[in-house]
């Protein structure tokens, strides 16, 4: 039995009860119960927190459940973006060390895979499928979707340039250079933001088959995160005032 059962068990015992020995130390109240010796002993105090997180796939459904203050209303909470594809709306830290996460917005986002080699008619659908049209998407679906030959040529002086023949005509072909770099945005956070647009290495094998490597280092991540962080900032401008509500990222 713990000292805590064996505390309030005494107490019982002697006809008192523990609530009756709540006093003020500090300001604070704090619960202390009385051991077999006659010594005080502090329990800490029992903190009630949700017992899982209400998950959100939108940051405008989180966005409207924050402003609803349905749960711990009026209390000064924190909206942590995590990271690209996650938002945590937080408690302040309680007494026992322990912070509550209330709600999580947790981005729905297509797969594709990045550093694989796959041929034309499956990269070709994902290029349409799981990216913003930009420039430089409309050049890789020209490219892409009209490539004639099987053989993928290197050329140009830096050893990394490739050509491939497409059908330029009806009847016609033509040895293209294979753009690189290109600047592209995946779908990759909430689509209630811009999705960052970021540089990317294409390379195509004989087959032929063409994949595509990330080339900004992890930088899209942040662009994201400040470009949710707006969002929330913006939308939730009232409860910011208020100090009710408090956004890092």
């Amino acid at each position: 039995m713990s000292l805590e059962k064996n505390a309030i068990q005494y107490l019982m015992e002697q006809g008192i009860k523990p609530e009756d020995r709540v006093i003020d130390i500090d300001g604070e109240e704090r619960w202390v119960v009385i051991d077999n010796n006659g010594q005080p002993t502090e329990i800490m105090p029992r903190v009630f927190t949700a017992k899982e997180p209400l998950k959100i796939n939108t940051l405008s459904g989180f966005v409207k459940y924050v402003k609803a203050n349905l749960d711990r209303k009026d209390y000064a909470l924190i909206v942590h973006v995590k990271d690209e594809c996650h938002v945590h709306l937080k408690g302040l830290l309680e007494v026992d060390g322990s912070r509550e996460t209330i709600a999580v917005a947790q981005a729905i986002v297509p797969e594709f895979r990045f550093d694989y080699f796959m041929n034309m008619e499956e990269f070709n659908i994902a290029l349409q499928a799981k990216f913003v049209s930009t420039e430089d998407r409309k050049l890789l679906l020209q490219v892409v979707g009209n490539v004639a030959e099987e053989k993928v040529m290197q050329t140009g002086d830096d050893g990394v340039s490739q050509a491939v023949t497409i059908n330029s005509g009806l009847s016609s072909k033509a040895d293209v250079k294979v753009p690189n770099p290109v600047s592209l945005a995946p779908y990759r956070t909430f689509l209630e933001v811009d999705q960052p647009v970021s540089q990317f290495i294409y390379r195509m094998k004989d087959g032929p088959r063409g994949a595509i490597f990330e080339a900004d280092g992890g930088a899209w991540r942040n662009q994201a995160i400040v470009n949710i962080r707006e969002y929330l900032a913006d939308n939730l401008r009232e409860e910011v005032s208020k100090n009710r509500i408090t956004i890092l990222a």
